[in-house]
């Protein structure tokens, strides 16, 4: 249980005297009272007799190593954050400790400006009673369940976390409940599409540009990792970076500084990293399209974001809160018996997100008074995991135009060797109608 005393608590946890000393003077002067262990042992000794706020342990200790402190607190003190200190460049280390439920990690040599600002994050944990803003996961099946469980834990702890699951599951919803939840709530939250950016621009769109850097460029500017400083920073569709822009994603992470296009001295940056992707990462890897040592520092937790079909049990409650959202205020027509039956067994290719576009039209269409199956306008369904079903049968024109849509957007990702951008300017759309109309056809 937490330190109920005036002061916030601290256990340092090191066999380095002067380190020990250094340290207890600085945390000192924040105004927080300290307790010393030099081994494994005296650590847990104290953690069995005493509540601490937080704990700050080194790896390498005279009987063990500090990941043992780190699971007995994970264990019995779960919301009391434990933060380590690593070797320079110990990044197996660092990713060991994170996935045994460290909440940060701090690389040797220690400086006050490190220690002081990790201690002001952690101790802010208290405060996570507070309720998340902005919209919810939205079910109560087992597997949202389970996924709000591990967004609650994931969110006191500054790992970085991978979201997969397909197009429309919410990943981005669950990247911000993190953010909302954990000790960066006040601070930015930035979501940054991969797939969207140029590879020319990849670079200073991610670590911003001093002025004069390259034509046009006539005053500086900040990137990803400084707009989102102090805050989270959502990488959607992370396998969608070239190789090139890979590598130093992964000197940013690792290092934790980065230098701006066109600038000599690197900066220090302070950001948590979300990733996510509807692309399996691990088959990227085998395929040599993703780097194996970034996919192990982006991946260090794994939340997986269940498909709707996965989780019909969901869909009426889903649809009620769909509905509620997109009236905004005004009366929300009842969704009919036969209505819900039709959505209860429809496979959507999209998710929520094709649910949402399903229930925007059929508010379009319904003559207030209530939503029925023909409102719904659901696509046949000529085959699938769950075998042939949807409300209609028959070849309409809408599913031959769609076969010709889908048909004109596979041969321009063939021509463009699957970039999207590309293929969007050569079928004279936009890429986010690209996208909009991928998604609809199922293709993503």
């Amino acid at each position: 249980m937490p330190n109920k005393t005036k002061h916030p608590r601290v256990l340092l946890v090191d066999d380095e005297p002067d380190l020990l000393e250094l340290l207890e003077l600085d945390l000192a002067r924040m105004g927080l009272d300290t307790a010393r262990a030099a081994t494994v042992a005296e650590a847990l000794r104290h953690l069995d007799t005493t509540a601490f706020d937080l704990c700050l342990t080194d790896m390498r200790l005279p009987d063990g190593e500090g990941i043992e402190v780190v699971r007995h607190i994970a264990e019995h003190a779960p919301r009391t954050p434990v933060a380590v200190i690593t070797a320079f460049g110990s990044a197996e280390t660092a990713v060991a400790a994170l996935k045994a439920g460290a909440y940060d990690y701090v690389e040797k040599p220690v400086t006050p400006e490190k220690v002081r600002g990790l201690v002001r994050s952690a101790l802010k944990l208290a405060d996570l009673a507070r309720p998340a803003g902005g919209r919810d996961l939205v079910g109560d099946s087992v597997p949202m369940r389970q996924v709000r469980a591990l967004i609650d834990k994931v969110a006191r702890s500054q790992a970085p976390v991978f979201i997969s699951g397909e197009t429309g599951t919410g990943k981005e919803v669950a990247a911000r409940m993190i953010h909302a939840r954990g000790s960066r709530a006040e601070a930015p939250f930035l979501a940054v599409n991969c797939g969207a950016i140029p590879e020319t621009l990849m670079e200073s769109e991610f670590f911003g540009y001093r002025k004069g850097a390259f034509t046009g460029a006539d005053s500086e500017r900040d990137g990803f990792f400084q707009a989102a400083a102090g805050g989270t920073l959502f990488l959607d569709e992370i396998v969608e970076l070239p190789l090139s822009m890979q590598v130093k994603l992964l000197r940013a992470i690792q290092e934790r500084r980065v230098r701006r296009v066109g600038g000599v001295e690197e900066e220090a940056v302070d950001v948590r990293l979300i990733s996510a992707s509807h692309q399996d990462l691990r088959a990227a890897v085998e395929q040599a399209r993703f780097r194996q040592d970034l996919f192990y520092r982006l991946n260090v937790i794994e939340i997986h974001m269940p498909a709707l079909r996965e989780r019909r049990e969901d869909i009426s409650d889903l649809a009620h809160y769909l509905l509620g959202r997109l009236c905004e205020g005004r009366a929300v027509p009842t969704l009919t018996s036969s209505a819900l039956a039709a959505l209860a067994t429809y496979h959507y290719p999209g998710n929520v997100r094709e649910l949402e576009n399903i229930l925007e039209r059929a508010l379009a269409l319904c003559d207030g008074g209530g939503i029925g199956p023909d409102d719904l306008n659901l696509a046949p369904r000529s085959s699938g995991p769950d075998g042939p079903d949807g409300p209609r049968g028959g070849v309409a024109l809408q599913d031959h135009l769609d076969e010709v849509e889908r048909q004109a957007i596979r041969d321009a990702l063939r021509r463009t060797g699957n970039n999207k951008t590309a293929a969007a300017r050569l079928l004279n759309v936009t890429f986010r109608s690209l996208r909009y109309r991928m998604e609809r056809l199922g293709m993503e």
